[in-house]
């Protein structure tokens, strides 16, 4: 997979070993917040010379991380499932950034990319211990995509073949399978496979030494395509069954749900305690088929439905007055459906509107 719609390829291949700087970065006593208009030890022209360059440093700074905050939240995402905690990371790298000698930063892309991913980890690492108490299946946070893109933002339009590759490596699958993965492998799996880096980058974005990365990264892509369901790509198709799906569900016609879903289909809700949903995965299409006409009988048609574009594919937004209630989305294989994924943890739908 390579993705990323923030650079040109040949950014995406920014030296990480050679950022300058470490990564928690040396605090500038100058730094970009420091002082006002008048800042420095003297008044008069000395003062306001001085200050007018810390408030020049303070927006170069900020305009540099701007220019990658794009990049820095897809790495975060891909690494966590989470939009909440994908945003805590690049807040807290943009904290590293704001402190850091920043004359001796080669490249800040290598070094802002170095930072969330370190970040990342430790956070993962953490959120990890908290899944294993988790109340049912646990699914990621949907992430609002456009036009079969990841969270990357700027930069030119991805071309079709990018705009797959981008779809597949933050679809709810790959995530899902991803979370099997230790944090320093899933690490070297979204930085070589979502983004191209190289080992000897990625060594030194990990403080690892290139054959524990390339050892790591084999492991992480056995893993994954040894696990990871091959799905079909068209989001046209995709659409129609959600749309033929969600009819069929809800005027309770199983015979017609029968027909969608692949034999060994499944279904995956996450309700995380808060909401109803299954406690664990539903599999066969009998059992898919009977438990979507059973959630039609109890009030689905109440519901307002919307298609959204979410983790890079359609998928169904319900609310009710107003408020997210759950989202839906599909996976296709060979013309059927194949998997069923329902997030209804309220907590996990805020960032949604309808």
């Amino acid at each position: 997979m390579r993705v990323d719609a923030e650079q040109s390829a040949a950014d995406t291949h920014a030296r990480l070993r050679r950022a300058g700087t470490s990564p928690d970065g040396a605090p500038d006593g100058g730094g970009p917040a420091g002082g006002g208009p008048l800042g420095g030890r003297g008044g008069g022209a000395r003062g306001d010379r001085e200050g007018h360059g810390r408030d020049a440093a303070a927006q170069d700074a900020t305009a540099v991380f701007e220019q990658h905050r794009g990049v820095l939240m897809g790495v975060a995402y891909r690494m966590l499932g989470s939009v909440a905690d994908a945003e805590d990371v690049v807040q807290d790298a943009w904290l590293r950034w704001q402190s850091a000698g920043r004359d001796g930063v080669r490249e800040p892309r290598a070094y802002l990319v170095r930072v969330a991913t370190r970040l990342a980890v430790d956070r993962l690492r953490a959120a990890q211990r908290r899944r294993e108490t988790y109340v049912g299946p646990w699914l990621p946070e949907p992430l609002v995509t456009h036009a079969g893109t990841g969270p990357e933002r700027g930069g030119t339009e991805p071309d079709a073949a990018q705009s797959v590759l981008a779809a597949e490596s933050v679809s709810f699958a790959l995530l899902v399978v991803m979370e099997s993965l230790s944090p320093l492998e899933r690490a070297v799996f979204v930085l070589r496979e979502a983004f191209g880096f190289p080992y000897a980058e990625i060594a030194a974005a990990l403080d690892r030494s290139e054959a524990a990365v390339r050892q790591l990264g084999g492991r992480a892509r056995a893993h994954v395509a040894e696990r990871r369901p091959r799905f079909d790509v068209d989001p046209e198709a995709r659409r129609d069954l959600t749309e033929r799906f969600l009819a069929a569900a809800t005027r309770g016609d199983l015979a017609a749900l029968m027909e969608m879903l692949a034999p060994d289909a499944r279904l995956l809700g996450d309700g995380g305690g808060k909401a109803k949903a299954p406690m664990r995965a539903i599999t066969t299409a009998d059992k898919v088929g009977r438990f979507a006409e059973a959630i039609a009988r109890r009030g689905l048609a109440a519901r307002d439905f919307r298609l959204v574009e979410v983790n890079g594919g359609p998928a169904l937004l319900a609310t009710e007055q107003g408020v997210p209630t759950a989202v839906l989305q599909i996976d296709v294989a060979g013309g059927r459906i194949q998997s069923v994924y329902i997030v209804a943890n309220p907590d996990k739908l805020t960032r949604l509107t309808p």
